[in-house]
């Protein structure tokens, strides 16, 4: 029987938010329903909000969740009512090319609930990333279910669903930090301090966080970072070589997004080393290079998407070793708040003022 809950919903381009009752459908075949327990605001919901990732509103926002799986559908055996889980938003499918080739995190076939949930009136509702978990409760495909460790915080275990998986996975899947290595992480908000953090956890003898806030520098410092570089103050590229005995650093990682600082990355590296790009570009951004300095320069360019994570893989992985005191997933939290001081949050996010709202519900 179809239940009724309270959610977020973004009814229209740059409205506020509002809270509404959702209605979330018995699970069909291959699909779960999730008593979501923590969902940390995400800039994905605010560019949700904005219009910036599609017109298909209204969005029910919110993906960065953990919670108790409530009920199957039919074909469902990875999990069962009881179980803890945290929300992932690329559920592979295992028989495409990618999943064929044992490399599913590359999977180009993932998938989502296939009904949908909706307001009272039967409007239909566009969880974001698929997954809506500014809710009470919550429709996803089964297979956007990660099993962890029940001794974890929700608070904390959401965090891997999105922002902090993403900054971790740049730094250890993506750009294969390892031990002894110079890494420099450009932009060092929420995707950046994890990439911080995934630096030290690999091993990393020099991590250099560069920034235009002096806070978040800080803040970096406590994830990790052994050197700072305020780019409103100081050439970054300059800076990084220096740190670095003036070869530039093995990998760098982008974490904002914009062709200026894809170019701060690309000329601060070492020759032959590594950029990693995990900010998230707008359609528009044109990115121009000399082909000479691509060709000279060596190494490799590239994208990390959601950190190139295997959830079955990373997030057990990731959640033991917050359990073991290794990996401070507590650090990320700012403050907890209600389903009703969402819009506040994005507020705060905007002004920099935060690295992670929670709702807990």
């Amino acid at each position: 029987m179809a239940q009724e809950v309270r959610g977020v919903i973004a009814p229209g381009k740059d409205e506020p938010v509002r809270i509404e009752t959702i209605v979330v459908p018995d699970p069909g075949p291959g699909e779960a329903v999730v008593r979501v327990q923590a969902c940390g605001v995400c800039h994905t919901d605010l560019h949700y909000k904005q219009g910036g990732i599609s017109d298909d509103f209204p969005f029910l926002l919110g993906h960065e969740a953990a919670g108790v799986v409530e009920s199957v559908g039919q074909g469902v055996t990875d999990v069962a009512p009881g179980d803890f889980v945290i929300l992932n938003w690329r559920a592979v499918c295992g028989k495409c090319r990618a999943c064929l080739r044992g490399r599913p995190w590359y999977c180009f076939d993932t998938h989502n609930a296939e009904q949908r949930m909706t307001l009272l009136d039967g409007t239909e509702l566009s969880p974001a990333l698929g997954i809506g978990a500014f809710a009470e409760k919550t429709l996803v495909a089964a297979g956007q279910c990660t099993k962890v460790d029940p001794a974890v915080s929700p608070q904390v275990a959401g965090l891997l669903g999105c922002g902090v998986m993403a900054g971790i996975g740049a730094a250890i899947n993506t750009g294969g930090v390892g031990r002894g290595d110079t890494v420099a992480v450009i932009g060092c908000g929420g995707v950046g301090d994890a990439a911080v953090a995934g630096s030290r956890l690999a091993g990393a003898a020099k991590i250099i966080a560069v920034d235009i806030d002096d806070r978040k520098l800080e803040t970096a410092r406590a994830m990790g970072a052994t050197h700072t570089v305020n780019s409103r103050e100081s050439d970054p590229v300059e800076a990084i070589r220096e740190l670095t005995g003036g070869f530039g650093a093995d990998v760098v990682i982008e974490a904002v997004g914009r062709p200026e600082t894809y170019r701060q990355a690309f000329y601060a590296r070492d020759l032959a080393g590594t950029v990693v790009l995990v900010g998230v570009p707008t359609p528009e951004m044109k990115l121009e290079l000399p082909l000479l300095d691509v060709f000279g320069r060596g190494g490799s360019l590239k994208s990390s998407w959601y950190g190139d994570c295997l959830p079955s893989r990373d997030f057990p992985m990731l959640i033991d070793l917050h359990l073991q005191g290794r990996l401070d997933l507590a650090a990320f939290v700012t403050e907890t708040i209600a389903l009703d001081e969402v819009e506040k949050a994005f507020e705060r996010m905007h002004a920099g003022d935060v690295l992670r709202s929670v709702v807990v519900l």
